[in-house]
């Protein structure tokens, strides 16, 4: 093999990881997206069945027996009951109005920041629940 030769060579591999890397990382940040949205619909049929038994929401998630769960990016999730809750508490759209009348849940995400209303660039990549559980997905499709 010639200079020349491998130095191709090492041009069309380093081509083909820059094109494959960008849809690797797209790919893994659907998937722990996914796992997340179905993370929340466990829980979430954990608090019904909590709220069936004892008739009222728990006051966390560790109330729900067990560990408390963590979402993809190791973090845990996040448990707002509405009762008792304070207006600055609660996770707000576009129009300032409360996500859910129940409780909110919900996953910081990748950057593991956020703030209160959808908006907010840190909450952008936030997977929510939202219109008590009808909508459960990345904020910036809410």
């Amino acid at each position: 093999m010639t200079l020349i030769e491998l130095m191709l060579a090492l041009i069309v591999v380093a081509l083909v990881g820059a094109l494959a890397l960008p849809s690797y990382r797209a790919h893994v940040k659907r998937t722990r997206v996914s796992q997340a949205v179905t993370d929340m619909k466990r829980i979430e049929m954990s608090i019904e069945r909590y709220v069936t038994d004892r008739g009222r929401h728990p006051a966390t998630l560790a109330d729900l027996g067990g560990t408390v769960p963590v979402d993809p990016w190791d973090r845990a999730y996040r448990y707002l009951r509405m009762q008792g809750a304070s207006v600055g508490q609660v996770r707000k759209d576009h129009a300032l109005h409360p996500l859910n009348t129940d409780y909110d849940l919900y996953s910081t995400g990748e950057d593991g920041r956020t703030a209160g209303p959808l908006t907010a660039a840190h909450s952008r990549d936030d997977i929510v629940r939202a219109r008590n559980g009808s909508f459960v997905g990345l904020a910036s499709n809410y």
